[in-house]
């Protein structure tokens, strides 16, 4: 993933005063664990208004996504145990949020069905995290797995679920979600073969 996106560029402006602070970035990590949990478990109980409350606290759980590596570069503080931190608290709150919505649509028009949904979307976007991990492992320092475009990581798309709680519209996401998430798991594991295969 790039460090230069739209969104890494918006985040650097609040972050930057921090590096004179005694914050440190597991503490942003942290941060953006608690609140995607917060969205998570908002969205879950099926209400509106929580929803609504969810989706902004996962907004908030995006951009301490951001912040957390903006804070490291800036300050010096990178480390190894620093971004197994961060891969393992985006990959729990990312995949919890699609099955917190499955939970949260299940008195709606897909009854039950739509805990099915979640998890198909969440245990999609689980199998995509752990390929990703495997090929930015396989491949040279300088070469991202998935490349950004016009200053977007291919992630900054879940921004838009803090505005589709707000106008109830994450029913239809669930199902986009459910359908195109094993597509793109299924692309995602087929670059994955190419790329174990010219190694081997």
């Amino acid at each position: 993933m790039s460090h230069n996106t739209w969104a890494h560029r918006l985040v650097t402006v609040a972050v930057r005063p921090l590096a004179r602070t005694s914050v440190t970035p597991n503490q942003i990590t942290t941060l953006r664990l608690l609140t995607g949990l917060m969205a998570a478990g908002l969205i879950a109980t099926g209400f509106e208004t929580a929803a609504q409350d969810g989706g902004a606290f996962w907004i908030l759980s995006m951009l301490c996504d951001r912040a957390d590596g903006i804070l490291a570069r800036l300050t010096g503080k990178t480390s190894e145990w620093g971004h197994i931190y961060d891969l393992i608290c985006d990959f729990s709150v990312t995949v919890l949020l699609f099955v917190a919505i499955g939970i949260g649509m299940r008195d709606g028009a897909f009854g039950g069905v739509s805990i099915w949904l979640g998890l198909l979307a969440g245990a999609s976007i689980a199998l995509i995290f752990w390929l990703l991990y495997r090929l930015d492992t396989m491949l040279p320092a300088d070469q991202a797995a998935v490349p950004s475009a016009a200053g977007f990581d291919p992630d900054d798309v879940l921004f838009i679920v803090g505005p589709l709680a707000w106008f109830g519209w994450l029913p239809e996401f669930l199902i986009v979600s459910a359908i195109g998430a094993p597509i793109a798991a299924f692309l995602v594991a087929a670059a994955y073969i190419r790329v174990v295969r010219r190694r081997n």
